[in-house]
């Protein structure tokens, strides 16, 4: 429902209305879950979006005795931008003011970033399985907002087209953490 009480009007065609942004949710953990795998890294849900984290990325040290790295993330996923891999950046709009707020405070440790997931219409065109694997259709793409302002109050960032999401950019971004880089640029 919409905030004046009517039917929300999607502009999706789902298997089943009724549960279509859970699975947009699900197939974005399984997408990040994925590339965290890659990058030797695990993935935690976190079960209350009480401040805006909805998974948590965890590395492991070289060694018993080096500090692990962590990560958090907010997910987003959405049929409204369909990236120009050709162009710069995209736009995406928050929803709400709270999400954005929540990623532009700058924070010391861990880091927090945006990804943001872009699916097709349709969703049973979501995924494609192929011989030998399993294709998702869309990827993901990550920013970093720390220190970000905006008087809207649905704010609207661009987002790098090259801030693919991919197990090397899991791993850079947690090595440029660790050594006390800024993950913005």
């Amino acid at each position: 429902m919409d905030t004046d009480g009517k039917p929300r009007k999607r502009n999706i065609e789902a298997v089943d209305d009724r549960t279509v942004t859970t699975m947009m949710e699900q197939l974005q953990v399984g997408y990040v879950s994925t590339v965290a795998a890659t990058a030797g890294c695990s993935v935690e849900v976190v079960g209350k979006d009480v401040f805006g984290v909805d998974v948590q990325f965890i590395r492991p040290g070289r060694n018993h005795l080096e500090q692990e790295s962590l990560l958090f993330a907010q997910l987003k996923c959405t049929t409204l931008v369909v990236p120009d891999r050709d162009e710069k950046s995209f736009r995406y709009r928050f929803s709400k003011r709270e999400y954005f707020e929540g990623l532009s405070v700058v924070r010391s440790y861990p880091k927090k970033i945006l990804i943001v997931m872009t699916v097709p219409l349709v969703q049973r065109e979501w995924t494609e399985v192929l011989r030998g694997g399993l294709l998702v259709k869309r990827e993901c793409y990550w920013t970093h907002l720390a220190g970000a302002t905006s008087e809207l109050v649905k704010p609207t960032i661009d987002i790098p087209t090259e801030n693919v999401f991919d197990a090397q950019a899991l791993v850079d971004i947690l090595d440029r953490q660790d050594r006390g880089e800024s993950l913005a640029g």
